[in-house]
């Protein structure tokens, strides 16, 4: 996806907030061999890099764009690649990932796919936006559904594969996981007005719309979607209530 470092960073404050929730969840310990999946621009792995005394993490990210600000954090101990989540490789103690599983689909096979690559008395920490049922995702689903977008969306949009935080609990229980901490938090963002989401989402959510679009209905539906978000949204300021789940399970 186009991923655009400074319109993500727009809200860099707020959406740090859910990965400073999940860093409070990691068993701190010495070297430790920890990736980092989906790992952005770097400035947060390295904050989880600096609370592992001793230990070898990998920034991973499939994004060139995003990547090209991490070359700042790289230290002894703290590395950055180009590379896709689903092709993973190697053993970790530590396989952590902050708002990126939610972009790849089938987690009932993308889980045990990780947990595959994670080490006996290791740790799978994640957090994943889990807001699809809200209306700013809602209503680009609906209009990828509509005239003169429908023929670029033959599927209808894209449908999140984050499941219920139960599921994931009786998934990771079945892989034979341990203290495993399965929840859904509400992050209550007050925002100027609805043009406040619209901005936020186009750094994440509508980048796929985008992508899929040809570039003389980018913008068309950029102004569709502001104008309806203004309607279901006409109060300054508005809240931006933001549903995301956060995971944890060590291996036994």
């Amino acid at each position: 996806m186009p991923w655009n470092p400074d319109q993500y960073n727009k809200f860099q404050s707020e959406r740090a907030a859910a990965f400073f929730d999940l860093l409070g969840l990691v068993k701190v310990r010495p070297d430790l061999e920890v990736v980092d999946l989906g790992c952005g621009t770097g400035e947060l792995t390295r904050h989880l890099a600096d609370i592992l005394p001793g230990s070898q993490v990998l920034g991973l990210d499939r994004s060139s764009a995003m990547l090209a600000s991490s070359s700042r954090y790289v230290r002894p101990g703290l590395r950055f690649e180009e590379g896709n989540i689903s092709q993973l490789e190697g053993q970790y103690d530590l396989i952590f990932s902050n708002a990126a599983l939610q972009w790849l689909d089938n987690h009932t096979r993308l889980f045990p796919y990780l947990w595959s690559h994670l080490r006996l008395g290791g740790q799978l920490a994640v957090q994943m936006p889990a807001n699809h049922d809200h209306p700013s995702h809602l209503l680009a689903l609906e209009l990828a559904q509509a005239q003169p977008f429908r023929e670029f969306f033959p599927q209808g949009g894209r449908e999140s594969p984050v499941l219920l935080p139960e599921t994931y609990a009786q998934m990771f229980f079945d892989l034979g996981g341990s203290e495993i901490t399965a929840m859904l938090k509400i992050y209550p963002h007050v925002l100027a007005d609805a043009d406040a989401i619209l901005e936020w989402v186009k750094g994440t959510l509508l980048t796929y719309y985008q992508e899929h679009l040809p570039a003389e209905l980018q913008a068309l539906f950029l102004e569709q979607y502001r104008r309806r978000l203004n309607e279901i949204f006409p109060q300054k300021p508005v809240f931006y209530g933001f549903k995301r789940v956060l995971l944890s399970v060590a291996r036994r």
